[in-house]
């Protein structure tokens, strides 16, 4: 459901990243790499709900031939400037900016850990029969660390553009200067596990393996169950299915098996490494997320949970959606509640989304808690905006949770929406 109108620079850049991809092939070069990587993140870039980096605009350029010193790469970079800053001016942005950068700064530290620790095993035994695939895992996270450092610059420079008087001129890719190819893939040197929470619990658990010396068990991709994935519409005092016995077992022994590792990596002090870990899960089958938290709280770690919930309240408002209904259906209203007040601080149109998806899987008491904490923490104003998404819903769900909230905060509320010609809505 679209809930808010796509600024036309952002629509522009989508529209050439579309017809970009369309000269591809989807399985070779970078944009192979990008599509196996991050799908859901890809597509986001082509409908213009988010901004692809420059760096990965240059390689797909790359992959279409292009040196990035023709009029293509002068077009491509113009329209994706247009559009970050349209995108970087919505309410929120700067937030979102800082917030994305933070992401970064530990992902380009998280690379540069990994490099050094794999440089160093290579250089201890360089002719070991794993040496192959140690020095294409170099090469992987050396390609991840040049990412961050340029995604670093690229979002420092955004961030500047919206302070004029601190404005500077640095370029969004300064680290990507010369060209670069995907390190090779062949079958003695299998590719790296992608990292953070983009690329979480994938089948491949080398890594993981490596880090901790213990068995963790493999993480498929199995979709996710219940009343939010079964194509029909869910009523919402309609107890949703159980999850298959069997799915359930599965959980609670990927869940095991990340906790004990992730108990391992801080018992050696490698809390980057403990912490990416268990930012992974987010990106795993929702209903997972029940498992891993009985867990953790199992083992004493109630504290590692606390920090899962803050990640997951800045997923995309679909994900976001998704994580709160899992815990819902099972029985963890008090985490769904703590996840919906850490996430009403993103921008408003996000939070529509997240409450139309909401309202999509059959949460409606998920969405009328989020509205809750909205009008709670947020003025008046900052509601009206909200509104303004889809006020035909919006509008009257609003006065509801600022009636549940005090009479006061529902005259203030109604006032603004007075002011903003929502109130008839």
């Amino acid at each position: 459901m679209t809930v808010y109108q796509l600024p036309a620079e952002v629509g522009a850049f989508a529209h050439y990243l579309r017809d970009l991809a369309a000269r591809l092939v989807p399985g070779e070069g970078w944009y192979g790499v990008f599509l196996e990587r991050d799908p859901e993140g890809l597509r986001a870039c082509f409908d213009g709900t988010e901004i692809l980096p420059w760096d990965v605009v240059e390689s797909l350029l790359q992959d279409a031939g292009d040196d990035g010193t023709g009029p293509g790469a002068a077009r491509a970079r113009a329209l994706h400037g247009a559009a970050a800053a349209a995108h970087d001016r919505r309410p929120g942005g700067a937030d979102a900016l800082r917030e994305r950068l933070g992401v970064m700064e530990r992902e380009r530290w998280y690379a540069e850990s990994r490099t050094r620790e794999l440089a160093e095993r290579l250089r201890a035994a360089p002719a070991a029969a794993d040496a192959p695939r140690l020095d294409n895992e170099l090469a992987w996270s050396r390609d991840d660390h040049t990412r961050a450092t340029a995604r670093i610059a690229e979002l420092t420079a955004r961030l500047a553009a919206l302070a004029p008087p601190r404005a500077g001129g640095a370029t969004a890719s300064g680290a990507d200067a010369e060209e670069r190819r995907p390190p090779t893939r062949s079958q003695a040197a299998p590719k790296r596990r992608p990292r953070g929470a983009r690329y979480a619990w994938l089948d491949e658990t080398q890594d993981v393996q490596e880090a901790v010396a213990v068995p963790v068990l493999p993480v498929s991709g199995t979709a996710p169950r219940g009343a939010r994935f079964g194509g029909g519409e869910a009523v919402a005092d309609e107890p949703r299915p159980a999850i298959p016995a069997e799915v359930a077992a599965e959980a609670a022994r990927a869940a095991a098996n990340a906790v004990y590792a992730l108990r391992r990596l801080r018992a050696q002090g490698r809390s980057g490494e403990a912490h990416a870990l268990l930012c992974e899960a987010l990106a795993g089958p929702p209903d997972w997320l029940p498992a891993v938290a009985a867990e953790l709280h199992r083992v004493g770690l109630g504290a590692d949970w606390a920090t899962l919930l803050w990640e997951a309240a800045s997923l995309p408002p679909g994900r976001l959606a998704a994580v709160a209904g899992a815990l819902a259906d099972a029985g963890r209203e008090q985490d769904c509640d703590q996840l919906l007040r850490q996430g009403i601080a993103r921008p408003v149109e996000e939070l529509a989304g997240a409450c139309a998806a909401l309202h999509a899987e059959g949460h409606h008491r998920e969405a009328h808690a989020l509205l809750t904490a909205f009008v709670r923490a947020r003025t008046p104003e900052d509601a009206a905006r909200l509104a303004a998404a889809g006020p035909h819903g919006l509008v009257p769900e609003l006065l509801a949770a600022g009636r549940a909230v005090s009479p006061a905060r529902e005259r203030d509320l109604l006032h603004a929406l007075r002011v903003a010609g929502l109130a008839g809505a």
